[in-house]
Order: C-alpha cells, then structure tokens, then sequence
C-alpha cells in the first residue's frame, strides 16, 4: 500500500494561492485505506478550503487514481467543472497526482504528502516495509528487507551499535538484522548469514522505470 497523509493546511492554501475555483479528486484506495484521499476526507477539506474563500465546484473520488484509463473515464464524468476550474487539488498518491495532471489542461496541486511503501499492520498502523529497489534479497534475509527495515540498509549483518534487540539510530525500532537471524534461526537458514552480498548498484536502476508486459510472451513471465 502507497502511504500517504495530507499536507499541512497552510502549505495547500499557499499551494492554491491565486486560485479560487477547484476540483477535489481523491483515490478509493489506498489514500482512502489511509484516510487521506476518501470521500469523507474530501468533504472536510471542502469544507476548510471554503472557510478561506475557495469555492468548490465538484470532488470524485476514482477507484484507483494511479490507474490512467480509469481516471480519465471518471473525469469525462465532470469535464464541466474542470472547464471553468482554476486548478486540482489531488488528495492520491504522488502517483495518482501526476496522472490526473495528465489528463487535464489546468494545474493539478497535491495534498497529500506521499510517505512511504507500507504494510497494513491493523487499521490506522502503516508501516514501512519495501524501498522498491528493484534487486530483492529477501530470500536470503528470511523474508525481512534489510534496505528498508534496517536504518543503514546494510547488506551483510548489523552495525552493532544495537542494544537491546533495538536500532541505534532509532530506538523505537528492533533491528532488523536481529530480526532476521531469528527468522533465518527460525527457518533452519542461518547458513545464508554466511553468503556475502555486494554492494546494490544504484546505477542499474534508470529512472523513471517501467514495466511493459504487453511485449512479453506468456503474460510477463
């Protein structure tokens, strides 16, 4: 799940500074999982943004905002209203706001700040669990991301610097080499702590990435 939460209000009316007529877009699904980007969110915002003189022409909320030909189908649904519209605002993802921005010909400003790749530990709890490096170890490190868990991202083992089961960095958090001994302990894996990886070359990964599967045989194997 894409997490995200809303900007600071004084940061979105500098956002919209100049612009009075808006459109909300939201995403029913992982903004609204995070109570970020749903319907309800949207409504409150509304009704903040009119407190400070906006004037809000429509909202919708697409299934999924980063999905480029759904959205563009919800937004013929208000193609009016983004006609006389000064500008977006999107309470997506940062994904789903540059997808609505290419599917409009007026500013599309975020709402949301976009956190991070997260799990869903209970309802209300996020988090973080992949960096999407793109060059997954998690076979080796029993199924625990060092890269993303581990405040260092390091590769063959902890810092020591840990005390307790936590991370000197941040002691709120376990360390996650610890973690992943236990795990591989647990496995009957511990033999792949003595496997040594080299260093991710960030390189290799040419940004923006993509994924093109219609090119592939037998469905992007």
């Amino acid at each position: 799940m894409i997490i995200s939460q809303h900007k600071p209000f004084e940061e979105i009316e500098e956002l919209l500074r100049g612009c009075e007529k808006l459109v909300l877009v939201g995403c029913g699904q992982c903004a609204t999982a995070c109570m970020s980007g749903g319907e309800k969110e949207l409504m409150e915002m509304k009704e903040e943004l009119e407190g400070i003189d906006k004037k809000i022409l429509t909202y919708i909320v697409p299934e999924t905002s980063c999905n480029y030909l759904l959205v563009r189908r919800d937004l013929k649904k208000i193609k009016n209203a983004l006609e006389e519209a000064d500008a977006v605002l999107s309470f997506a993802c940062g994904d789903g706001t540059q997808t609505i921005a290419k599917l409009v010909n007026i500013p599309v400003y975020p709402g949301n700040n976009t956190l991070f790749v997260g799990e869903v530990e209970r309802v209300g709890l996020y988090s973080e669990a992949c960096r999407t490096c793109g060059d997954c170890v998690l076979g080796v490190t029993g199924g625990i991301c060092p890269v993303t868990r581990c405040a260092k991202s390091l590769l063959n083992g902890p810092c020591g610097g840990a005390k307790d089961g936590k991370c000197e960095v941040n002691p709120e958090n376990d360390c996650a080499w610890i973690l992943i001994y236990n795990k591989l302990k647990e496995l009957g894996q511990l033999d792949k702590l003595t496997e040594i990886h080299e260093p991710k070359d960030y390189s290799r990964q040419a940004y923006p990435r993509n994924l093109n599967l219609r090119n592939q045989d037998g469905g992007g194997r």
